[in-house]
């Protein structure tokens, strides 16, 4: 494998932003930091990860935060202000390869943007796969991730996501269960709560609606995460994807979950970019990619969760 292809694997991972913009390109090191105040986050009650004994660390890389080894499942809220709350609300499952999370671009960014559309937000921080402790050690790890990744073509397309993402699956689970407990208090129509999710959190939002049972999110949105063909219910959520062409993960997968999505007879809207990587986010790059949050606002719009129910 090139050193190239292995940028760009890691790129899918949430770590490294081949396609970065030059701002971003000055500051792509990791950097470890102090664990950053989150004073409003709630845990979710999951319990810790079985068998865990590395604890949660962050990094800084590319202007943004990550966590990794997270042990304990967390969700932050992102209210909006009560004079212009539509009532719908939207948890955000951030990315980076089930071992690591892209907590600002792909969580509390994207919280705070649909909370200035009305939206109440809330950032899931899911339980993670254990990583080495150090960050040298992450690094290689993730590297021999992706360039078993890069030698099979892709990453392998989970057999059984119920079984594979089970802890993860329980704390989206534990996500809904919470946003619906206190919907009064947060202002929030529990019939009306969705879920987006990026690149591994997509992976997640896809099996919350199709394995997470009592879950039931009124609507889901998959950013450049796999598009490989799946078995729809009659009842599945409307459904927006948003992919960018030359995406180095899922770019070349085929589109066979919108087929899927059809087929059913359920909504679904695709915008697929001609170039953004993988990763884009809430990042401002030149790429139309960076349009992909103002198509989703609108595509709330349309099935009118932006504007109060009645």
């Amino acid at each position: 494998m090139t050193s190239m292809q292995t940028a760009r694997w890691l790129a899918a991972a949430g770590l490294t932003l081949a396609m970065a913009t030059p701002a971003f390109a000055q500051n792509d090191k990791m950097t470890p930091i102090a664990t950053p105040a989150q004073p409003n986050a709630i845990e979710l009650g999951t319990g810790a990860l079985p068998g865990a004994k590395a604890t949660e660390s962050w990094h800084q890389q590319y202007g943004s935060v990550f966590a990794r080894n997270v042990t304990v499942a967390t969700l932050t809220p992102f209210l909006p202000d009560p004079a212009k709350a539509s009532g719908a609300a939207v948890i955000v499952a951030p990315g980076g390869a089930f071992r690591a999370l892209s907590m600002a671009n792909e969580g509390w960014d994207v919280a705070k943007a649909l909370a200035d559309k009305g939206v109440a937000a809330f950032v899931l921080k899911y339980r993670l796969v254990q990583t080495p402790p150090d960050l040298p050690g992450f690094e290689r790890a993730m590297g021999q991730l992706f360039a078993d990744a890069g030698k099979r073509g892709g990453p392998p397309q989970q057999k059984n996501p119920a079984t594979e993402l089970a802890p993860q699956i329980a704390d989206a689970r534990a996500a809904f269960a919470l946003v619906r407990s206190r919907a009064a208090e947060w202002h929030v129509d529990p019939d009306r709560i969705g879920m987006v999710g990026f690149s591994a959190g997509a992976m997640l939002t896809m099996s919350t609606a199709l394995h997470g049972q009592d879950a039931k999110p009124a609507f889901i949105g998959n950013i450049y995460g796999p598009l490989h063909a799946v078995t729809v219910p009659a009842d599945a959520p409307p459904l927006f994807v948003a992919l960018a062409a030359d995406d180095p993960l899922f770019g070349n997968g085929g589109y066979g979950v919108i087929d899927s999505w059809r087929a059913a007879k359920r909504p679904v809207e695709f915008h697929l970019f001609e170039q953004g990587g993988h990763g884009f986010g809430m990042y401002p790059k030149t790429t139309t990619s960076t349009g992909w949050f103002d198509a989703f606002a609108r595509w709330l719009a349309m099935h009118g969760y932006l504007q109060r129910k009645g």
